[in-house]
């Protein structure tokens, strides 16, 4: 266990704990205003627990993991410490109703969601106590979640890895802090102290990261996969359609350049060979999995062509994040990667961003410099 002090208990000396609480570190029970995202493949036990541990808030991404795997993963990170953690949730996946079931039963702090969750998940998860954090790309997504009844939003600008939309994050985050009465994470180019501090002065309550924790020590991720991520510039990233028909920031590389290429036949037959490979992969059986396509195509008012296409991400991912083929597989990212160089550990993260953004603070506070 960690022994992690709770948020609003903070050691004698802790000046930037305190100086760097927001409304969001009451509600996650958290020390730092700090989330790791779920990312597939990536955000297991031991990047969460990592996270959680030192002073964020770590999340679990459920949506590549079968029902047995998501107990294990909770019950791992629980091993780990006892500092709040999340599980991300996808509100189509065919076995929700039991991945909520365990969330509850071993008390998991918060759900967050990828995609907008209905109302009656909403309402279920908050009768048991369960803070509930959906990421959204556009203001209008913002309102529409919190008349849903949710505790706080993470507002994703295009800067964003994995599936992100078109407004960059300096424009959403305060148009959604306008227009909700909620705590909101800015999420989208996010990896130092001095953007937590942008984000406060945007009317943030922290900030959501996935590429800054996807390069770290805990990361899971093969070793020759993060190094191609560190020889990534600033404009090596593109957002493409061509992978599940939804726009998605990777890497450039020579797969991707091709995928939109391919001929339309070739393209539905990948679709169907990782869709039964992702059923395969998270138990789902394929009436659940027929259930799972008709949810997504109802509540993301998807064409048909994109309920197929839609295993293309995860499997693709796959490929590359756990397998290590960088030949067949795709590499999610926010643009911010060109930005990073190194591979420290989660406490190192953390860490640095806290003391970053205290000194940033500090100096912003400071005498004013007139320039002569």
């Amino acid at each position: 266990m960690s022994g992690d002090h709770p948020a609003g208990d903070h050691p004698a000396g802790d000046h930037a704990a305190a100086r760097l609480h927001t409304p969001i570190c009451d509600l996650l029970g958290v020390r730092y205003p700090i989330v790791q995202t779920g990312m597939g493949w990536v955000a297991g036990a031991r990047l969460a627990a990592a996270t959680s541990a030192a002073g964020g808030l770590g999340i679990l991404a459920s949506a590549t993991m079968s029902v047995p795997e998501v107990d294990r993963a909770v019950a791992s990170v629980q091993e780990r410490t006892d500092a709040p953690f999340g599980v991300n949730l996808r509100s189509d996946h065919a076995d929700i109703d039991r991945i909520v079931g365990i969330m509850i039963q071993r008390g998991v702090r918060v759900a967050s969601f990828a995609q907008a969750p209905n109302a009656a998940l909403i309402g279920r998860l908050r009768d048991a106590g369960v803070v509930t954090m959906p990421t959204i790309a556009a203001p209008r997504h913002a309102e529409k979640v919190a008349a849903l009844g949710v505790d706080a939003v993470i507002a994703q600008g295009h800067e964003g890895g994995g599936h992100t939309g078109a407004i960059p994050t300096s424009l959403l985050l305060p148009q959604v802090c306008r227009v909700v009465d909620l705590p909101v994470l800015g999420a989208g180019g996010f990896y130092d102290g001095r953007g937590l501090v942008a984000a406060l002065a945007w009317g943030a309550a922290g900030i959501a990261m996935g590429t800054r924790f996807l390069l770290t020590k805990e990361s899971t991720v093969p070793d020759d996969v993060k190094a191609r991520y560190l020889q990534a510039g600033l404009t090596d990233t593109v957002v493409t359609k061509a992978i599940d028909g939804a726009p998605q920031r990777v890497i450039k590389t020579a797969l991707v350049d091709g995928l939109g290429d391919r001929p339309g036949f070739g393209a539905a037959a990948r679709a169907v060979r990782n869709a039964l490979a992702l059923r395969r992969l998270t138990s789902t059986p394929l009436p659940a999995l027929f259930r799972e396509g008709l949810a997504m195509k109802r509540n993301g008012d998807l064409s048909w062509a994109q309920v197929a296409m839609a295993a293309n991400a995860p499997m693709l991912t796959k490929a590359a994040l756990v397998d290590g083929r960088l030949d067949a597989g795709v590499l999610p990212t926010g643009q911010v990667v060109g930005a990073l160089r190194e591979l420290p550990t989660v406490a190192e993260v953390v860490g640095s961003i806290v003391a970053e953004a205290e000194a940033t603070l500090e100096r912003l506070g400071g005498p004013a410099r007139v320039a002569l």
